[in-house]
């Protein structure tokens, strides 16, 4: 194995100074996470450092945590455990969500290094589970990366996704006795790129089909209404996507429905859930549905499992009849164009 050739001494710097790499500038994509494996413990794992994130479930620690710990991860890694192991990709010993995100490193790195040499660092991390957000700071502050752009793989915002994304992103800066520039990214579910892109992938979707849908359901992921009552715009931003992805489209309002999927808990979440709602269009005759998930840019349990297998079985056990599920934009070339573009606006005055 090489070895990695030893940083450069410093101009002017007494022999005994410390070596120092500088002057890259390091992307950190960040997507949700992944348990390491479908097992028991490696769900429980998962599971603990997810549900106990203060911006996914707000409720009183001495209420929730030992609802938690006593009850709900004695039994959910069994269930939860079961679902990945329907989709896992056993080539590889990881997820599908794993799998992908490798993939869109890999194509953004070919795409920096296409528009800036060697001056920029690629690499993802996760938020719950492994690589760790931590783990992937350290490697780029350590490669000499002083500029660190952040980037939370979420086209809208929202506290539970986006924003514990940065929390922790900000955390792992705490420790680094030269902490490096930063940016975060901010949300691009209305960049016309990332419309296109979503576009596009309806349309070809669309083409491959003998008999076109009667309705398009872009189904997001769901949060407690409460959230949209405190302040969190994510519900007007998954709109807003809908609205403009129809526009692009030239469809008219009855063509597409926005819905929420992944309830959880007891108390309201967004509506219309989209577990109903496909049963819903299928007893009003809407025998011929598709659903897409443009709040996810890589597919995963949500997609894979839980739009394709439980909402799936809710629209055909009301009647429903074709059943198509849109794969997310994953690594697709127009996807990840858009997703440079946008890396390339919000670098402006660090790199050319």
């Amino acid at each position: 194995m090489m070895q990695a050739s030893p940083a450069p001494a410093l101009e002017h710097a007494p022999a005994d100074h410390p070596r120092v790499k500088m002057g890259k500038v390091g992307i950190l994509l960040a997507n949700l996470g992944t348990p390491d494996n479908y097992d028991y413990w490696s769900m429980r794992r998962y599971l603990n450092e997810f549900l106990s994130d203060k911006r996914v479930i707000d409720y009183s620690p001495w209420i929730w945590q030992p609802l938690l710990q006593l009850v709900i991860l004695t039994k959910r890694p069994f269930s939860s455990g079961a679902a990945y192991k329907s989709i896992w990709n056993e080539e590889a010993g990881e997820s599908p969500l794993m799998t992908i995100t490798k993939d869109q490193t890999a194509k953004m790195k070919t795409l920096m290094a296409d528009r800036y040499g060697d001056d920029v660092i690629v690499d993802f991390c996760m938020r719950y589970g492994n690589p760790s957000t931590k783990s992937k700071v350290d490697e780029l502050v350590a490669q000499g990366c002083t500029k660190i752009l952040f980037f939370p793989l979420y086209p809208q915002y929202a506290g539970a996704t986006s924003a514990t994304a940065c929390d922790q992103f900000f955390r792992s800066l705490e420790n680094i006795k030269w902490q490096p520039q930063v940016r975060t990214v901010e949300p691009y579910y209305e960049h016309p790129l990332y419309i296109e892109s979503l576009a596009q992938s309806i349309e070809r979707a669309y083409g491959e089909l003998e008999n076109r849908p009667d309705v398009l359901v872009c189904s997001y992921h769901g949060v407690p209404k409460r959230y949209l009552m405190e302040g969190d715009p994510y519900h007007c931003q998954c709109q807003k996507t809908t609205r403009l992805l129809k526009e692009r489209l030239g469809w008219g309002d009855t063509d597409i429905v926005t819905t929420f999927q992944s309830r959880f808990g007891p108390e309201e979440w967004l509506k219309p859930y989209t577990v109903e709602e496909v049963a819903n269009l299928a007893e009003q005759g809407k025998k011929k549905i598709a659903v897409c998930a443009p709040a996810f840019s890589a597919d995963c349990i949500e997609t894979l499992e839980e739009i394709n297998e439980e909402i799936r079985e809710s629209f055909e056990e009301a009647g429903g009849e074709e059943f198509t599920y849109i794969p997310c934009l994953n690594d697709d070339d127009a996807h990840m164009h858009a997703l440079a573009t946008v890396v390339e606006e919000n670098l402006k005055g660090w790199l050319g």
